[in-house]
């Protein structure tokens, strides 16, 4: 039992370092089908160019700056490699000029495809678009009919190319159906939880000292396991209550802040709540602390659902269905994290080496994300 506890407790450590690398948006690319005017197929595909740079050698010159020269020069390779990964079977697409869309989140290379075949959903899009690349990397594909409405949504994974289509052009919103419009979304909530590590890492801040209470002596453990457990019930409520809010406002369009804020002061967050573990800053206040900066953490989760076009309909379903996802993964993380720190918390080295120990590592990173956030890498000047 002691050495299973030991190596939860170093995976769980080891965890919030691994962080680290990985930058906090879920790689996601956008596509887009619809009939043409001329009876044929148009598929347009944006991806990123942060994204495409793991898979095609943009940066030619190795500056970490990134010129529309270098993408001109790398446009066949990229038209190749999202052709060879991007198939639907009978159609062959015409290579695409070359074009570039700004998002709220970045630079994008655009695809627009168009081939001679009619496309119906008996044919499925096959997508493996960076599989072995970013196990985060996730595609939108929306059906549009010929007035250019979506009519259907559908997530793609990479690791699971053969999944079935949405519906064929045409398809009104009632005979898509709802389910039609979001299948997958549950999934895709629990991904971006599980792949979000700035919103894990912040909830981890948080609950390591969940299996303690402040004395002035310091940190000592709880005597028992629901003096724990009302402190990690409230700290979950407030943090989900908070951003199921303001992910709703954000996916409807009815609120919106720059990511150029958002994804900084999520950062912010996570220094604040570890910093919170060393010296008391909330002073007994932690669930309306986590309540407010959920708020921000929702505007970061919305960036999924914010670029569909669907019926209002299909929008409202697939936006419950994600939010559910996203409170199961919560829940399962939380599960694991406390079970774990409950059973660790009188050890002696718990309070140095994980509270303290892992509040150190988690301001770093969070420190380290915040200035890269601000600075935007510093390797594209578009």
């Amino acid at each position: 039992m002691n050495r299973l506890l030991r190596a939860g407790l170093a995976a769980l450590l080891f965890g919030l370092s691994a962080t680290a690398a990985q930058a906090h948006k879920a790689s996601d690319a956008y596509l887009q089908l619809a009939p043409a005017a001329d009876g044929g197929t148009r598929l347009r595909v944006d991806v990123a160019l942060r994204d495409l740079d793991a898979a095609v050698d943009l940066d030619a010159d190795a500056d970490g700056r990134l010129t529309w020269g270098e993408v001109r020069t790398a446009w066949p390779a990229i038209d190749g490699y999202v052709r060879g990964h991007v198939q639907i079977d009978g159609c062959r697409f015409e290579p695409p000029e070359p074009a570039l869309e700004r998002r709220a989140d970045g630079v994008y290379a655009v695809l627009d495809y168009r081939a001679a075949c009619r496309w119906s959903a008996s044919a499925p899009v096959r997508y493996t678009l960076f599989d072995g690349l970013d196990p985060t990397h996730r595609g939108l594909l929306s059906v549009r009919d010929a007035s250019g409405a979506a009519t259907a949504v559908r997530p793609l994974d990479p690791q699971r190319p053969d999944s079935a289509a949405p519906p064929a052009f045409g398809a009104t919103p009632a005979e898509a159906g709802p389910t039609t419009a979001s299948a997958g979304f549950v999934r895709e909530g629990v991904h971006h939880i599980v792949t979000g590590y700035d919103h894990v890492l912040f909830l981890m801040c948080l609950l390591l000292p969940a299996v303690l209470r402040r004395t002035p002596q310091g940190w000592r453990p709880v005597e028992r396991f629901g003096q724990a457990l009302w402190p990690v019930v409230a700290i979950v409520t407030a943090f989900t209550l908070a951003h199921s809010i303001t992910l709703a406002l954000a996916a409807l369009k009815l609120a919106s802040l720059p990511p150029g804020f958002i994804e900084p002061a999520i950062a912010a967050t996570i220094v604040v709540a570890a910093l919170d573990n060393v010296v008391p800053l909330f002073r007994g206040r932690r669930a309306l602390v986590t309540f407010l900066f959920g708020l921000i953490h929702g505007f970061g989760f919305a960036g999924v659902l914010a670029e569909l076009d669907l019926p209002a309909a299909h929008f409202a379903w697939a936006l419950l269905q994600f939010n559910l996802g996203l409170e199961l993964g919560q829940l399962a993380i939380v599960a694991i994290a406390i079970g774990l720190l409950y059973a660790a918390r009188t050890r002696r080295a718990y309070v140095p080496v994980v509270v303290l120990g892992g509040s150190a590592v988690a301001i770093l990173i969070g420190a380290a994300w915040f200035v890269e956030r601000v600075t935007g890498g510093a390797w594209m000047p578009f």
